[in-house]
């Protein structure tokens, strides 16, 4: 008798410890576990037709190196995709029985999330755990950030970017391709920007200390590289493949020393100037006096809206110094003329002009917070980074606002207490992914001014990221973070999340071949 009850007891105990966690990053809105697993052999297939063999193939691709084989795609099969006028847009429902997967979705696009929720479910031995997911996002505007402009990624990295955007259902990639340290997008009406504006002679070596030049080290490497037009349509379209929209970000009228460079007449001083081989904020930015400056504008982002179908340009407008301004006739001329007050209103003018073509030519202008200096449009969309309380009082003020304030948002910053100790040379603020997460994007906000906020971002500058590795190991694991907080908003729980993700995501990602840092997983903060 005894025997017995201790082999009940130790089938139970085993049954127990085998159970797998049904751990999903966003967090769905609702999961309902049932009991039995669905297991994906030799004869499972995925049945698809349409518009919904695109996304079938991806998951398909990318669930390959899992579970060992590639799924085909067919008229019929086990895993079934259909679309639903009844779900919104981007909301989906998956059903896993021990017979069937189906799915449910508004559109391709939610089709797309309801694969990269099921693709966290696939065990290495192809099981999948019985399992009702209904779910949708709260947030229109879930991004990630690349800076291509202090350092080059080549086109498969930009694609692997994507690719992490993607598997997290983020849906925005926005693109910051100029620089005071390079041009990086082919403009065939100005060749001298690639073949001027993108290279710098050289690279100063560790952090640069503005206050004594002497103390700086540089490599002696000339350092360059561009995107010609068609490497950027390959990249739109493996975007839009993953649902996902890239938003160009061509900064001005500061961070431009790759165009002054290239074309010294655009600036205040009309020479003397250089792709910058360091890091920081440039006095020499473009002329807002000269009508030259403003033809140029126009003539590039006729260019970049070939390019790129978004809603949204973002023109940047952060980081401006006035000095040159307040020194350049043409400049003190335009203020007169204008009748503007002082050098922050004609950054105001800069902005507007730019805005009203963007709006000829049916866009919309996102720019940094610095954009409301001296008073900005009310349909001018807010990037706020300085800090929350920016985009707050824009919001406030009826402006929409994308929320990416560095204290939560920059994923450059160091993730330990002591990066001296633990990582890379690097940004020394300290950005843990709790503190990614403490993102409340609606705080102080009256829930009448919540429909303001579009969403929220992550953000990767490159100042001190030289290599691809490195890019990949500061976006993950914290992206996830911002993921769930864009998606999942209403939902969020850190302790729960922490608990998620420990158990998923080194999985997940090393599953993709994708580089992450491990100090979350080793509890080093």
């Amino acid at each position: 008798m005894r025997k017995s009850i201790l082999l009940i007891f130790v089938t139970l105990l085993a049954a127990a410890g085998s159970a797998r966690s049904i751990d999903i990053i966003p967090r769905p809105a609702e999961i309902t576990e049932a009991r039995g697993e669905f297991r994906i052999t030799a004869q499972t297939a995925i049945a698809a037709e349409g518009e919904l063999r695109r996304p079938a193939e991806i998951f398909a691709t990318d669930i390959e190196p899992v579970i060992g084989r590639e799924i085909p795609v067919a008229a019929k099969g086990e895993i079934r995709l259909r679309t639903s006028p009844s779900l919104a847009a981007e909301e989906y429902t998956l059903a896993v029985t021990p017979r069937t997967v189906e799915i449910l979705g508004g559109s391709p696009q939610a089709m797309f999330y309801a694969l990269q929720t099921l693709r966290q479910l696939v065990a290495t031995d192809g099981t999948v755990p019985a399992v009702v997911v209904r779910d949708k996002p709260c947030f229109a505007h879930r991004g990630g950030m690349l800076d291509s402009g202090r350092h080059f990624w080549t086109v498969d990295e930009v694609k692997r970017f994507i690719d992490i955007l993607a598997m997290h259902k983020l849906n925005v990639f926005h693109w910051h391709l100029s620089e005071d340290q390079g041009w990086r997008i082919e403009i065939k009406r100005y060749p001298l920007l690639t073949e001027i504006g993108s290279v710098r002679r050289e690279t100063v070596i560790g952090r640069y200390d503005k206050t004594d030049e002497s103390r700086n080290r540089y490599d002696g490497k000339p350092y360059g590289g561009f995107y010609t037009q068609d490497d950027v349509r390959a990249i739109v379209a493996y975007a839009a493949e993953r649902y996902i929209e890239v938003i160009p970000e061509i900064d001005m009228p500061g961070h431009m020393l790759g165009a002054l460079a290239s074309y010294p007449q655009l600036g205040c001083r009309g020479k003397g100037y250089e792709v910058w081989t360091h890091w920081g904020i440039s006095k020499d930015v473009l002329c807002a006096g000269k009508e030259e400056t403003f033809e140029f504008v126009e003539n590039v982002l006729a260019e970049v809206l070939d390019l790129f179908p978004s809603k949204f340009i973002h023109v940047g407008g952060d980081e401006c110094p006035k000095e040159r301004w307040k020194e350049c006739p043409a400049c003190q001329r335009r203020i007169r003329e204008e009748g503007l007050a002082n050098e922050n209103e004609l950054q105001s003018y800069f902005m507007h002009r730019v805005e009203k073509w963007l709006h000829e030519h049916g866009r919309e202008l996102i720019g940094w917070d610095e954009i409301m200096q001296g008073g900005i449009s009310k349909s001018a969309v807010i990037m706020a980074w300085t800090d929350q309380f920016r985009g707050t009082d824009a919001a406030r003020k009826g402006n929409r606002v994308i929320m990416t304030p560095k204290w939560n948002c920059y994923l450059d910053y160091s993730q330990t207490s002591d990066p001296e100790k633990y990582e890379p040379i690097g940004p020394t603020r300290y950005l843990s992914m709790r503190q990614v997460y403490r993102l409340d994007p609606y705080d102080r906000l009256k829930p009448a001014e919540y429909r303001n906020i579009l969403g929220i971002q992550g953000n990767v500058w490159t100042e001190y990221i030289a290599d691809f590795s490195h890019v990949q190991r500061m976006t993950l694991p914290r992206m996830a973070a911002i993921a769930e907080i864009a998606w999942a908003y209403d939902r969020k729980d850190y302790d729960d999340f922490e608990k998620r993700a420990k158990r998923l995501l080194p999985e997940l990602y090393g599953n993709a071949k994708l580089k992450f840092s491990e100090f979350f997983f080793e509890d080093i903060e």
